[in-house]
């Protein structure tokens, strides 16, 4: 089990020493117990953010604690780093150190593999399309692909759907370029026209040119 530290929102003294304000504490019998009265003073703080060398340096220490912090909107307390040996966190940095070479080199790899399944995809997505739609233009479909598949965007051709190519997830892909491109959509809502109007009132021309495309 991990010994936790508080990074306390409020002011709090040491009930043994009656040191602080503490700007880090552990709780012994519901008492803020300061670090040295705890014994953990000569604990280095590890900020979150470096998985590998938080690991590292976790692996190499001997003792360590978690440092935790009260999140008031969530109402929780969440994890913002660790407290470690000095001679861990040196011997982790260093190890991270020797190995950067040989991770660049992998996310170098990950990102090349990651572009060329993203021109794959695309291109499936494109050739979807004119199938569902042969009279949409070829740009307009290589456009249209390439926005709604754009890696992390969240839009329609990144969702489970989108990526098995299932006909509503390409429909509605081919859907919003429409709307927003050979409609007065955006002037509407840029009118202040709500979301829900605007789109029933461009719904007749969107089918009327998805009705065009389909022929």
């Amino acid at each position: 089990m991990d010994l936790v530290v508080i990074e306390p929102l409020k002011d709090k003294h040491c009930a043994e020493c009656r040191r602080g304000p503490l700007t880090l504490h552990v709780l012994e019998f519901r008492r803020p117990i300061c670090l040295d009265c705890a014994d953990l003073a000569h604990l280095v703080y590890l900020p979150r953010g470096s998985a590998a060398l938080t690991r590292r340096a976790r692996e190499a220490s001997s003792l360590c604690a978690v440092v935790v912090r009260f999140h008031r909107r969530r109402g929780r307390y969440e994890r913002q780093g660790l407290l470690v040996e000095e001679a861990a966190l040196a011997r982790a940095e260093s190890a991270c150190l020797a190995d950067a070479d040989a991770r660049a080199r992998r996310r170098e790899r990950d990102a090349v593999r990651r572009a060329a399944e993203d021109v794959r995809f695309t291109a499936e997505l494109c050739a979807e399309i004119r199938r569902l739609f042969p009279g949409c233009p070829a740009e307009r479909a290589a456009g249209i692909a390439a926005h709604a598949s754009v890696r992390g965007s969240g839009r329609v051709g990144r969702t489970a759907a989108g990526r098995s190519m299932e006909q509503e997830a390409v429909t509605a892909a081919v859907r919003a370029s429409v709307r927003h491109l050979d409609t007065p959509y955006d002037a509407l809502l840029m009118a202040g026209v709500t979301r829900h109007e605007a789109r029933a009132r461009v719904a007749s021309t969107i089918d009327a040119v998805l009705a065009s495309w389909c022929s």
